[in-house]
C-alpha cells in the first residue's frame, strides 16, 4: 500500500502558562522538594533574557527540502591573518552560492583540548577565530547551529578555578567521588580512567571525567549548574543560533550503581530545554548527539521512554517533547559496510526498521563528521566477525580505531578514524579504481533519505587522511580534521582533473537539484522497494499531488540489471540529467538515479 501524503512539521509556540506547568513538572522530577525555588529562579532568568535573533512565525514550516547543512570548524579554512570565521562566511557566499541553508560551526569558544570540546569560556569567541560579530554574520545568512557543550568543562575554566579554591559559583559544580566506590556498571565511551585525582586546598579529591582528564564532568544534580546552562542557551539564541546541538548529552546525569547513560533525569533535562526553546524562540531546533546503539539513540526523540523494562512507546495522545532531531549514527558504518561489501541487505533492513515519526521529529543524515565513524551503532545489525572485517579494511586504507573501556575492564572498538573519501578507497578485495564513483554513490544515497542532510566540509572537498595532523597532535581524530589553507584549496578547486574539484562540483550540483525537489522534504514518506541485494531502491512520496521519486543505487563495482517493477510504469523524469528518463537495461557501477514521477519537473524556484 502506498504511503499517505504528509503534513509538514510546523512551528508551534508554547504559551507562558503551558511553559510554567511543564517546567515545574520537569524540575520536580529532577530536584524534588527544591523544585519550587528552582522554578522561581528559572522564571526570573527568562524574564530578563535578551531577545532571540532568529524569528519564526507561528505556523511556519520547521524545515523543508531546502534544508541542507554544512558542518565545519571555525578554522577549517585559513587565509593569512583574516579571522577564519570571516573566511568561512566568504567561502559559503562565493563558492557555495545557496547550496546550504544552514551551517554548524563546531565549538568556537576558547578551549584547551579536543579541538574545541573542552570549553574554557562559554560566552566568548576564541580570539584566533574572530568575534561575535562574525558569528552573527553567519546567522544572518544561514540557519546557525551551535554546540551546547554541557556534560563537561575545561580544567582551565574559571568554574574549575573556583572549585580548586573553594569559591562560588564553581565550588559545587563538579562531582567528587570516592575511588573505592564500585563504578563498574558505568558505560564508558573512552578507555581513560573515569576518575581524575585533583589537588585542592582540601587535599586530593577524585572528580568524574567521562572523556578525558582535561574535560571534567559537571554536576547537574546541583540546580545552579542547570540554570547556568539555560542562561548560556539563551545567550546563544540572542546571538542568532537557530539549531542547538546537545553535545554528549547521554552521559549528563550520574548515579552510583547505574550505567550513568540515558538516565531518566537526563531525558528530563532535555525535555526542560525543549520547553524553554519552544517558549522563548519557537522554531529553534534541538539536536541530540548520542553515538550509541540505534534504539537508544531514538529514545531522544521522545517517541519511546527508557524504563526498567527497556524502551516503551509513548501512551496514545502523548506528544514527543524531547529533541527535534537525532543523528542517524547507524547510517555511516552501515553504508561503509554496504559499499565495501557490495550487498545492501542489512542497510535496507535497517532503513525498513525506522519508525514513522510524528510532526516535529526528524533525522539528521550524514556520512562523516568531525568525530570518527561510530562502531557501537552497529550493535544488533552486524555480527562481530563482520565488524572486525570492516575495522581491518579501514586500517588497510590508512585509518585507525579508537577504543572504549568495557565494564569488565576490556577495551573494545568505539569508532573508526579515517576520512570518508579514503574510506571509499576500495572493497574487501582492496583498493580499486572506483573510489570517486563509490564516494559519490554514498553521498547520493545519504542525500536521498528522509530527514535533513548534513555534509562535513571534508566530504565536500574529498579530503585525504591527514596523517601529519595525527602525528602533530597525537590524537587519532586529527586524521579527519585538516585545516585547509584557502589558497591551496582554491588552487585544487580551480585546477582541472583534481579529485577535490571533481567531488566539490559534483556535490554542489546535486545539492542544487535536491533543494528544488519537493519529494526530498524531510517529512516526505520513505519506503524501501524490493530489489536484488546489489541495488538499494527507495521511494520518496507520494505527495499530496501524487508526485513521487525513485532513488536507485548500484552498491557494487559491477554493472547491474535494472529489472525493477516500479520502472515498468514508464514516464519518469531524470532529475540529475534534467530530462525525461531514457530507460536503460542496466546500471553502471556505483551509479545512482533520481527519477521523479509526474507532475515534473519541479519548478526551479521551488
Amino acid at each position: 500500500m502506498e504511503s499517505p501524503a504528509f503534513t509538514p512539521s510546523l512551528t508551534t509556540p508554547l504559551d507562558l502558562e503551558a511553559f510554567r506547568e511543564r517546567a515545574h513538572r520537569h524540575l520536580a522530577v529532577l530536584y524534588g522538594p527544591r523544585a519550587d525555588e528552582v522554578h522561581r529562579r528559572l522564571l526570573t532568568l527568562l524574564a530578563h533574557r535578551p531577545p532571540a535573533m532568529h524569528r519564526r512565525e507561528a505556523g511556519s514550516p520547521l524545515w523543508s527540502e531546502r534544508d541542507q547543512w554544512l558542518i565545519a570548524y571555525g578554522d577549517s579554512l585559513l587565509d593569512d591573518d583574516r579571522p577564519p570565521l570571516a573566511v568561512l562566511d566568504e567561502f559559503l557566499e562565493t563558492r557555495l552560492d545557496n547550496a546550504f541553508s544552514g551551517v554548524h560551526v563546531l565549538p568556537f569558544f576558547p578551549w584547551s583540548s579536543d579541538d574545541g570540546f573542552s570549553v574554557i569560556h562559554y560566552r566568548e569567541v576564541a580570539p584566533q577565530l574572530g568575534d561575535w560579530s562574525h558569528i552573527r554574520q553567519l546567522a544572518a545568512t544561514h540557519d546557525l547551529a551551535v554546540d551546547l557543550v554541557l556534560n563537561h568543562v575545561s580544567r582551565e575554566s574559571l568554574w574549575f578555578v573556583d572549585y580548586l579554591t573553594g569559591s562560588q559559583p564553581g565550588r559545587d559544580y563538579f562531582i567528587e567521588m570516592d575511588p573505592d566506590n564500585d563504578l563498574s556498571a558505568v558505560v564508558r565511551p573512552r578507555s581513560t580512567p573515569l576518575l581524575v585525582p585533583v589537588a585542592t586546598r582540601r587535599g586530593t579529591r577524585h572528580l568524574w571525567a567521562t572523556f578525558s582528564e582535561d574535560q571534567i564532568d559537571l554536576n547537574f544534580a546541583n540546580p545552579d549548574v542547570l540554570l547556568e546552562f539555560i542562561g548560556i542557551l539563551l545567550f546563544y539564541l540572542a546571538q542568532g543560533a537557530r539549531i542547538v546541538r546537545l553535545d554528549a548529552i547521554a552521559y549528563l546525569w550520574k548515579e552510583v550503581g547505574s550505567p550513568c547513560i540515558h538516565l531518566p533525569q537526563t531525558h528530563e533535562v532535555v525535555r526542560l530545554l525543549r520547553a524553554v526553546v519552544d517558549h522563548v524562540a519557537p522554531g529553534t531546533l534541538l539536536l541530540t548527539e548520542t553515538n550509541v546503539p540505534h534504539r537508544e539513540n531514538l529514545s531522544y526523540l521522545g517517541l519511546e521512554r527508557l524504563s526498567a523494562g527497556g524502551l516503551e512507546r509513548l501512551a496514545e495522545g502523548d506528544e514527543p517533547d524531547e529533541s527535534h532531531l537525532v543523528y542517524q549514527f547507524t547510517l555511516p558504518p552501515l553504508l561503509l559496510h554496504t559499499l565495501t561489501g557490495g550487498d545492501a541487505t542489512t542497510l535496507a533492513n535497517w532503513l525498513e526498521s525506522l519508525p514513522e515519526l510524528p510532526p516535529g521529529c526528524g533525522y539528521l543524515n550524514f556520512t562523516a563528521s568531525h568525530d570518527g565513524i561510530g562502531v557501537r551503532p552497529l550493535e544488533g545489525w552486524l555480527p562481530p566477525h563482520e565488524i572486525e572485517a570492516l575495522l581491518e579494511l579501514m586500517h588497510r586504507f590508512g585509518g585507525f580505531v579508537s577504543m572504549r573501556r568495557q565494564p569488565d575492564g576490556r577495551d573494545s572498538p568505539y569508532e573508526i578514524n579515517i576520512t570518508w573519501f579514503d574510506a571509499m578507497k576500495g572493497t574487501r578485495r582492496g583498493a580499486d579504481p572506483w573510489q570517486m564513483e563509490r564516494f559519490l554513490c554514498s553521498q547520493h544515497l545519504m542525500l536521498a533519505l528522509r530527514g535533513i542532510p548534513a555534509l562535513y566540509l571534508h566530504c565536500l572537498t574529498g579530503t585525504l587522511n591527514d596523517l601529519e595532523g595525527v602525528e602533530r597532535s597525537g590524537r587519532l581524530r586529527s586524521i579527519n580534521r585538516r585545516r585547509w589553507r584557502l589558497d591551496e584549496l582554491e588552487e585544487l578547486l580551480d585546477s582541472r582533473n583534481t579529485p577535490t574539484r571533481g567531488v566539490f562540483l559534483a556535490l554542489k550540483r546535486r545539492l542544487a537539484v535536491r533543494r528544488r525537489e519537493p519529494c526530498f522534504h524531510p517529512d516526505a514518506p520513505q519506503r524501501v522497494l524490493p530489489a536484488p541485494p546489489q541495488l538499494l531502491v527507495l521511494q520518496r512520496g507520494p505527495l499530496a499531488d501524487g508526485r513521487r521519486l525513485l532513488a536507485i543505487h548500484n552498491v557494487t563495482d559491477k554493472r547491474q540489471p535494472l529489472a525493477l517493477a516500479a520502472l515498468a510504469e514508464g514516464d519518469w523524469y531524470d532529475l540529475l540529467e534534467e530530462a525525461p528518463w531514457a530507460p536503460m537495461e542496466s546500471l553502471a557501477p556505483y551509479r545512482s538515479l533520481w527519477l521523479a514521477k509526474k507532475p515534473y519537473p519541479a519548478s526551479p524556484g521551488a
